[in-house]
């Protein structure tokens, strides 16, 4: 059975879970959500997902939700991508954790507020902010990276497509990969691998055209 992803392409979450599906060679659908005009919100999908979010994956009679939950899914399902051994996976999670809480959600949000939303609608101050703390997250990882190809180990793992997908779009939010050499290098390696692709891509945008 075809597994089915709900997402959209300006979702960061879930080209890391579209991104997965595609590098272990799983056969996956898209089930395109109309982000911007509620979908998400709409009754339907609350049933589907009380969260009203994306990524939502469905595999069989299991309903997934949680970007880093359906990384490990995957993980598990395929063999691939977990961590060589028990450590590594715990390790694994740790760097998904982080992503989640100092990486993509700033991003995301400072990314929304900057493209996606109407100017007079923004909150003053609000994307410097997230910018400044977004400046000591890619400090982070960049200094992580230095001297090492992957987040954990001596492949790719989970944790680097957690970490990798808003780095990708072409929206201006305050980062430049020429600034941050080690995550240059490292997302310049995560797009050689076979079944890589770009997350508009994979997925078509809500918004056209929008941001960039």
């Amino acid at each position: 059975m075809t597994i089915t992803l709900y997402g959209f392409g300006e979702s960061g979450n879930a080209y890391k879970v579209a991104l997965m599906l595609q590098l272990t060679g799983t056969p996956w659908e898209l089930r395109f959500v109309d982000f911007f005009k509620g979908e998400a919100r709409s009754p339907e999908f609350l049933k589907l997902n009380e969260m009203g979010e994306v990524p939502v994956l469905v595999d069989s009679d299991q309903v997934l939700t949680q970007s880093g939950m359906i990384l490990d899914h995957l993980a598990e399902k395929t063999g691939r991508f977990g961590g060589a051994t028990a450590d590594e996976a715990r390790e694994v999670w740790r760097w998904i954790l982080w992503d989640n809480h100092k990486l993509s959600t700033q991003i995301g949000t400072a990314r929304f507020l900057a493209n996606f939303l109407p100017e007079d609608k923004r909150p003053a101050g609000v994307v410097p902010f997230l910018q400044g703390r977004l400046k000591a997250a890619y400090k982070v990882l960049n200094s992580h990276l230095e001297g090492r190809d992957w987040i954990v180990g001596q492949g790719p793992t989970i944790a680097d497509f957690s970490c990798c997908s808003y780095l990708y779009y072409p929206e201006p939010y305050g980062f430049d990969r020429a600034e941050w050499p080690a995550i240059d290098r490292w997302l310049t390696q995560i797009a050689a691998l076979p079944g890589w692709a770009h997350p508009y891509d994979l997925m078509p945008r809500a918004l056209p055209g929008a941001g960039g």
